[in-house]
C-alpha cells in the first residue's frame, strides 16, 4: 500500500480524523508556546512562572485564566509548555524504543539460532520486570531530571517491539519473495531492509501509536510521584502533583480547587485518547484481515 493512499484513507476515517484534529492542535500549541505563553526567563523557559508563594492554589482570573497551583505555580503556562514535553517525551521514547526493537526483533528472527536464543532470553529477563516499577527504580538512581526519565521509560519500553518484529519476520521470511532475493545474491542488509521489514512493519506502526499515550501516563506518573522532572517543570503529571493535597477541595466544598486537578488531567486524557484513535485507524487501514 503506498503512502498516498494510506494518507487518504487516514483523513476518510471519521475516528482518525478525531484524533488527528486533536494531535493538530496540541502540536500548534506546543510549536507557539513562546508566542502563546511568553517565558518570563527565555533561557528556561520550561519552568513555571509563580505568582507569588502562597500554598492554596487560586482560581482562574485575569492574570491566570486557569489559576494556579499549590505554589502559585500559574496552570495556564504549565498546561501550554507541558504540551511540548508530552510530545518530546513521546516521540524520543517511544521512536528510540520502537527502533531498538525493530532491530533486535528482525535481527533474532532473520538469523535464529544462538543469536535468535541469547536475545530472547534477554527480552525474557527484561520482559519478567513490571514496567512502571523499573522505571522508577532506575529514575530514582539516576536522579531525577527529564533525560534521565527518558533513558529509563527507553531502557524498558523495547521488549513488547521486539517481540511482535519478531514473530512478524518469522512469517515472512521464508516466502518465496524472499527466497528469490536470496537466490539472486541480494546481501543480508538489502533483504532486511527492502523485503522484510517493509512487509512486517505495519503491527509496530499501530502499537507506536498507541504506546505515545501510554508513555506520557508513565512519565506523568514518574513526575506525580517526584521522581520524573524537576519541581516547577512544564510537565502534566507534576501539574496533578502541585494538587494532591487539595484533591478532596475545601470545607463544604468538594469542588472547590477542581481547576488543579481537572485541568492538566484534561489534557493528559486527550493526549493519549487522539493517538489510540489514530492507531485504531492505523491498524484499520495497514491490517489486510481488516479489509
Amino acid at each position: 500500500m503506498e503512502w498516498r493512499e494510506i494518507v487518504y484513507k487516514l483523513f476518510k476515517n471519521k475516528i482518525s480524523l478525531v484524533g488527528l484534529a486533536i494531535i493538530i492542535i496540541m502540536a500548534l500549541v506546543a510549536i507557539f508556546a513562546p508566542w502563546i505563553a511568553p517565558p518570563r526567563n527565555p533561557a528556561d523557559p520550561y519552568f513555571i512562572p509563580r505568582a507569588g508563594w502562597r500554598s492554596e492554589p487560586q482560581p482562574p482570573s485575569r492574570e491566570n485564566i486557569f489559576g494556579t497551583t499549590e505554589g502559585q505555580y500559574d496552570i495556564f503556562y504549565g498546561i501550554i509548555w507541558g504540551t511540548r514535553t508530552a510530545f518530546l517525551i513521546g516521540f524520543v521514547v517511544v521512536g528510540a524504543s520502537t527502533l531498538i526493537g525493530i532491530v533486535l526483533g528482525t535481527v533474532s528472527a532473520y538469523y535464529g539460532g544462538w543469536i535468535d536464543e541469547i536475545i530472547m532470553r534477554i527480552t525474557d529477563i527484561f520482559m519478567s520486570i513490571p514496567f512502571t516499577i523499573a522505571a522508577i527504580v532506575m529514575t530514582t538512581i539516576l536522579g531525577r531530571g527529564i533525560t534521565n526519565m527518558m533513558i529509563a521509560l527507553i531502557t524498558f519500553n523495547w521488549m513488547s517491539t521486539a517481540r511482535l518484529m519478531r514473530s512478524q519476520v518469522l512469517s515472512v521470511k521464508g516466502e518465496e519473495f524472499v527466497q528469490a532475493a536470496r537466490a539472486l545474491g541480494a546481501s543480508d542488509l538489502r533483504i532486511i531492509f527492502k523485503h522484510v521489514i517493509l512487509n512486517t512493519i505495519f503491527p509496530v506502526v499501530v502499537q507506536a501509536s498507541m504506546n505515545m499515550g501510554s508513555i506520557v501516563i508513565t512519565a506523568s506518573t514518574l513526575s506525580f510521584l517526584g521522581i520524573g522532572t524537576p519541581e516547577g517543570y512544564a510537565d502534566w503529571g507534576q501539574m496533578i502533583s502541585f494538587a494532591r493535597n487539595w484533591i478532596i477541595g475545601g470545607q463544604g466544598n468538594a469542588l472547590k480547587y477542581w481547576f488543579t486537578v481537572v485541568i492538566p488531567g484534561a489534557a493528559i486524557t486527550l493526549f493519549c485518547l487522539s493517538w489510540n484513535l489514530i492507531g485504531d485507524a492505523f491498524r484499520d487501514i495497514l491490517d489486510p484481515k481488516m479489509q
